[in-house]
């Protein structure tokens, strides 16, 4: 079985994004980039899957600039086994994204497309979906554990009130969430081996897709900062401030 998990580079988790003074986005100038922590998440479970004798390839794909080569590297290092980058310097939205994907996936063939829920950058939480949608394949998102069997998989799924478990027909596609495992740290010599791995580099137009936004950013700004707190004397002057305020 041929696995597909595509990756996006974002800002580093750790990083405090800073607005850009004209509010027209996010500055990423001189700014740490990484692997979107749920692709991490994904990339490892695919090597896992590998690893217990489920897959025989994994093959990371990302959409975006040419330094997006760093972080197919990452995943390469991890134990991926080749990769694609489609480059563009443009910003691509998921659906923009999807359509790419569903073009690799009638060339690659892969029987599981394993992709994080979310990326932290937009948090638009679609592309899993729209290319699930695109595909005409069954899906599981928010993925707690996830069980290849046969022509099969189970994916126990996190929901609102706990944990749903659904069994999906291969091929499908499979979205992770945070507790599904702990990503490894690739070691250096792994981290020396895919620099030989193959990556190929496309583009949207190679694939026939258009990637022209339908959305418009109109304003970017700080969350509100939080107003300082006031200590009281007793309950009824918490039940009275309470009533002041209309939270009662």
């Amino acid at each position: 079985m041929k696995i597909l998990v595509p990756v996006k580079r974002v800002i580093d988790y750790n990083v405090k994004p800073r607005v850009k003074s004209d509010g027209s986005g996010v500055d990423l100038a001189n700014v740490k980039m990484s692997m979107n922590p749920f692709d991490e998440i994904s990339v490892e479970e695919a090597i896992r899957l590998k690893e217990a004798g489920k897959a025989e390839e994994i093959v990371a794909v990302s959409v975006g600039p040419q330094k997006a080569q760093e972080t197919l590297r990452t995943a390469l290092a991890m134990g991926a086994d080749r990769a694609i980058l489609v480059m563009t310097d443009e910003e691509v939205e998921p659906l923009g994204v999807a359509k790419i994907l569903a073009k690799i996936v009638e060339e690659e063939a892969p029987k599981l497309v394993i992709t994080g829920k979310q990326a932290i950058d937009d948090d638009s939480n679609q592309t899993g979906q729209m290319l699930a949608a695109l595909l005409g394949w069954g899906q599981g998102t928010f993925a707690n554990t996830v069980s290849v069997d046969g022509d099969s998989v189970e994916v126990k799924r996190e929901i609102d009130g706990g944990l749903q478990t659904v069994k999906l027909n291969l091929p499908a596609v499979v979205t992770t969430d945070l507790r599904l495992n702990e990503p490894r740290y690739a070691s250096l010599p792994n981290i020396m081996k895919a620099k030989k791995k193959p990556l190929d580099e496309k583009t949207p137009a190679d694939y026939g897709v258009d990637i022209s936004p339908r959305l418009t950013t109109t304003n970017v700004s700080e969350p509100p900062v939080r107003q300082a707190g006031e200590k009281v004397e007793d309950v009824d002057a918490l039940v009275a401030k309470l009533k002041a305020v209309g939270a009662i």
